[in-house]
């Protein structure tokens, strides 16, 4: 089961891994993305060209798919504005082992941080507006699956 949807509407994560545990696997992981507050930040914008988002997406899954054993993979983004404490996005795996169910998650959410085609740009309290840059350490996260 491969599941992946990229929308302005939000997510259960209850039901997302329901659906996972379902699979009968011995093992579920997951990541829920939640937008962050603080230092006056009021909203964040994703933007993205639908196509290459779920194209480029799938791929990545493909590729966890072929690297790691997995029953099932559900890949949930969200795009237009967000808020501090909205729920981004949800990445779920589910294999026979935990082993690959952990790797694979971590593997998916490394590549979407660093990799996938959205474009992010921060609103703050005092009026000004910044886009989010790449971090070193995102990139240093994904260089391990290369």
């Amino acid at each position: 089961m491969k599941h992946i949807r990229v929308g302005g509407e939000d997510f259960d994560t209850g039901t997302c891994l329901q659906e996972l545990e379902a699979l009968g696997g011995g093992g579920v992981a997951s990541f829920t993305g939640i937008v962050r507050g603080g230092n006056g930040l009021i909203s964040m914008r994703l933007d993205h060209y639908p196509a290459m988002t779920e194209a480029q997406i799938g791929k990545i899954v493909d590729e966890a798919c072929a690297r790691w054993p997995l029953l099932g993979v559900t890949v949930i983004h969200r795009v237009g504005e967000l808020h501090p404490g909205d729920r981004i996005v949800f990445v779920g795996t589910a294999s026979a082992h935990r082993g690959a169910a952990l790797e694979s998650c971590a593997f998916l959410i490394d590549w979407l941080k660093t990799s996938a085609p959205f474009w992010k740009k921060e609103h703050f309290e005092d009026g000004h507006s910044d886009w989010v840059e790449a971090r070193a350490e995102d990139d240093t996260a994904l260089e391990r699956w290369k």
